[in-house]
């Protein structure tokens, strides 16, 4: 069209677009290149590092799986490990975690995890153990015989999430009464449809 031209021919060169102004033209959808995924063990400090090794020494014979939860050393072991891998853990003197902190189950929709908090005191350290139990199979070794602080995380777990201990003593309701139905710690579990009375 002559009227465009003109326009063009108009415009001052210092108002025309640079190269590196214009606007490309996309010509396909190029996808973004995945960055890799960052390796949970760079997050441990060396001390960190030191007590994950040797807690692989420790329990080389259980085939355990190393990680870490933030900073934090962790162990994976298969479920049917659970109780010997936490007397290794406690009794063997490279590690002695005399202290259960925390012992909580985590639902995944498809398997629970069983994620066990230990502290040892000399020197002050924190490992991790954790263990995947199928939905099929919630059954996990008590670690009663252990600590015994064990007792009420695992009848918490037991009430929550239906998570049975073989060899706990009293597996008695902690936080439901006697006859109450599903495991409210469940994702699954209707809490818009329970009626309590």
């Amino acid at each position: 069209m002559p009227g465009s031209q003109e326009n063009e021919e108009n415009v001052e060169p210092s108002e025309q677009p640079s190269e590196s102004e214009k606007t490309p033209v996309a010509t396909g959808h190029a996808e973004a290149e995945p960055e890799p995924e960052a390796d949970p063990l760079e997050a441990l400090t060396h001390s960190g590092r030191e007590l994950l090794d040797v807690s692989l020494e420790v329990l080389k014979d259980l085939a355990p799986q190393a990680g870490a939860l933030d900073d934090i050393p962790q162990v994976s072991v298969d479920k049917t490990h659970t109780l010997e891998a936490c007397r290794l853990i406690k009794d063997d003197p490279r590690i002695s975690a005399r202290m259960l902190l925390c012992l909580a189950c985590v639902d995944y929709s498809e398997y629970f995890q069983m994620v066990y908090v230990l502290q040892s005191l000399e020197p002050e350290r924190t490992l991790v153990l954790r263990t995947d139990v199928p939905y099929s199979d919630a059954i996990v070794p008590s670690v009663t015989s252990v600590w015994r602080a064990a007792d009420w995380y695992e009848r918490e777990a037991h009430d929550l999430f239906g998570v049975d201990f073989d060899g706990h003593p009293d597996m008695a309701p902690l936080l439901l009464y006697e006859g109450f139905e599903g495991f409210p710690g469940r994702k699954e579990f209707p809490f818009n449809e329970y009626q309590e009375f």
